[in-house]
């Protein structure tokens, strides 16, 4: 166990590593806490603090990062959410090609593009009329009249 703990820091330095390419090659922002932790833990694998208390704090660093920053980083880099061009259609104007009953979808026009429509507020929009595009569900515009 003696020379476990002398070469914790070399450990630590290896563990961050493995992290990080572990990280490179998933990109689940989940690893690179423990690699952040890892680094953290290379000063302290000097000090004669032993080899068991070291990996608890280690644990412990990485799990207050995943959990506290994780969330942060994610929302901030927008992992996992697609962007599309379907947030450009908020707030556009569209033709309104076949009438838009309170419960019955009706169609339309956008782009050149036909989606199939139903009325915000579950009211009825006149074919040939124009409304605009408040947000999509699916696949389908959810609109208000103009």
């Amino acid at each position: 166990m003696q020379i476990l703990a002398e070469n914790m820091p070399w450990v630590w330095l290896a563990a961050a590593v493995l992290c990080l390419i572990i990280e490179a090659c998933t990109l689940g922002l989940t690893t690179v806490w423990f690699a952040l932790s890892a680094f953290v833990m290379i000063p302290i694998g000097f000090t004669p603090l032993a080899a068991e208390l070291q990996v608890l704090l280690f644990l412990l660093i990485a799990c207050v990062l995943l959990v506290f920053t994780r969330p942060a980083a994610v929302k901030k880099l927008k992992i996992g959410a697609a962007r599309t061009n379907i947030d450009s259609l908020h707030g556009k104007k569209a033709l309104v090609i076949t009438t838009v009953h309170p419960y019955e979808p009706g169609e339309i026009k956008i782009n050149g593009v036909v989606w199939s429509a139903q009325a915000a507020d579950g009211g009825s929009i006149a074919a040939g009329s124009e409304c605009m595009i408040d947000h999509i569900e699916g696949t389908t515009a959810v609109v208000t009249k103009l």
